[in-house]
């Protein structure tokens, strides 16, 4: 914890995902109930036993960007201009006039994942080395035919700081910049992170967020052979099912979420508009996956706020939709709401696994409920589950009623972080 006289603000939202790429339609999508889980038309899926995902519709990155910036886009594969349109659409919807920040003390910090190769990038190498016969390689065509075959910038289209760069390079960005790789908690890490620093006065104003891209045949075919998918093929809508007795495997997806967020004498004196105020943070490591470190999380991040369990008008839970996860997410949350805890609110069930992309965006969803005063119910919740000991957020969703939400996060592997927000008055 860090004492400091000094408040934090979100004042833009920056979405790029299923369910739209603007704040409003987002927001939209949700009360309505549409979900942005679909049959995936980037590339031809037939040969895949799962053919659906969480997938922007109709994205194309030259939007987003001024006409002399559009080069750069050449070198950036889809998660980093999906990272670039988030940056610009909360820029846009905070009302950010750049000439007037420091740029000393504008930071970048992004959550981010693995980024798949295009087969594009690779295939004529791949041939001209291999003679077109899988599983033979003749290195020395490798070394003199196949490495010129390659683009000279091609690892720079799939680093996972690039994010971060090319954001800071198209904002003039020279403050605090950092890329944080943790998978599905990346940007919710990033949040934390930014949050600290603008605490210590080492910056005033952060784009800060998280992106990913899932969907590359490569990426998909790996993710059919080692992740508990769901194979609703017959009803992608109603495949992702976070904490219902009938779940049966994660829904992957795309998409970006950013945020402005800022000092509030900052924020105040450039008349911007106000979405929440982050007041508590945490962070732990759960190595058995059990729900201890995810307790730990969050019980930092009250302890920051100052506030109790009673104060919490609802959970932004993980949700990831598979039956060992969501169980322990349960667990870890009775434990530190006990027998009446506020409802969850699973965005999962909206737009499938947004990896790095995948905490903002969710976070995105309360921050607009506390703003609109309403919460959208979560989807395809028709079951309860008795391994999953808590209330979810389901019909026609709820009044906002009290002042505070808590957003959690996690990978497989044990990383946790909670945050938590304050309504603006």
């Amino acid at each position: 914890m860090i004492a400091s006289s000094r408040r934090i603000v979100i004042t833009g939202i920056g979405i790029v995902g299923p369910l739209g790429t603007d704040a409003a339609s987002f927001s939209r999508s949700l009360h309505e109930g549409l979900s942005g889980v679909r049959p995936i038309q980037t590339f031809d899926t037939s040969g895949l036993p799962v053919r659906f995902a969480g997938e922007v519709p109709d994205f194309d990155a030259k939007t987003f960007v001024e006409k002399k910036d559009r080069r750069g886009l050449k070198v950036m594969a889809r998660t980093i201009q999906l990272a670039v349109a988030g940056a610009q659409r909360a820029l846009d919807d905070g009302k950010v006039d750049k000439s007037k920040l420091d740029p000393t003390r504008f930071g970048v910090e992004f959550g981010a994942g693995l980024i798949a190769s295009e087969i594009s990038d690779l295939v004529d190498a791949a041939c001209v080395s291999a003679n077109c016969q899988p599983g033979r390689v003749d290195l020395e065509k490798w070394g003199e035919q196949g490495i010129p075959a390659i683009e000279p910038l091609w690892m720079l289209k799939y680093l996972p700081n690039m994010l971060a760069c090319h954001v800071s390079i198209l904002h003039d960005a020279r403050g605090p910049n950092n890329s944080v790789t943790a998978g599905d908690v990346a940007g919710l890490l990033a949040m934390g992170e930014a949050y600290r620093i603008l605490l210590r006065d080492q910056a005033d104003f952060f784009l800060v967020g998280g992106a990913e891209s899932k969907l590359n045949p490569l990426s998909m075919v790996r993710q059919c052979l080692f992740e508990h998918l769901s194979r609703r093929n017959d009803e992608p809508a109603k495949a992702c099912r976070p904490f219902d007795r009938d779940r049966d495997g994660l829904v992957v997806g795309e998409g970006a979420a950013v945020f402005s967020v800022e000092e509030l004498e900052h924020a105040r004196r450039r008349g911007a508009r106000i979405y929440g105020e982050i007041v508590g943070f945490g962070a732990a490591f759960d190595p058995t996956l059990g729900g201890d470190g995810l307790t730990r999380a969050i019980r930092a991040a009250f302890a920051e706020a100052g506030i109790e369990p009673r104060d919490i008008d609802h959970i932004n839970a993980h949700g990831l939709s598979t039956r060992e996860s969501d169980a322990w997410e349960a667990r870890s949350l009775h434990d530190v709401f006990g027998g009446s805890p506020p409802p969850a609110l699973a965005v999962k069930s909206y737009l499938g696994n947004l990896g790095a992309g995948g905490s903002t965006t969710e976070l995105a969803a309360s921050l607009l409920a506390l703003s609109e005063g309403r919460v959208p119910p979560t989807l395809n919740y028709e079951n309860p589950d008795p391994e999953c000991p808590i209330s979810v957020l389901s019909g026609a969703g709820k009044s906002v009623e009290r002042p505070y939400v808590l957003k959690v996060s996690f990978t497989q592997m044990g990383q946790c972080a909670a945050l938590i927000v304050r309504k603006w008055n």
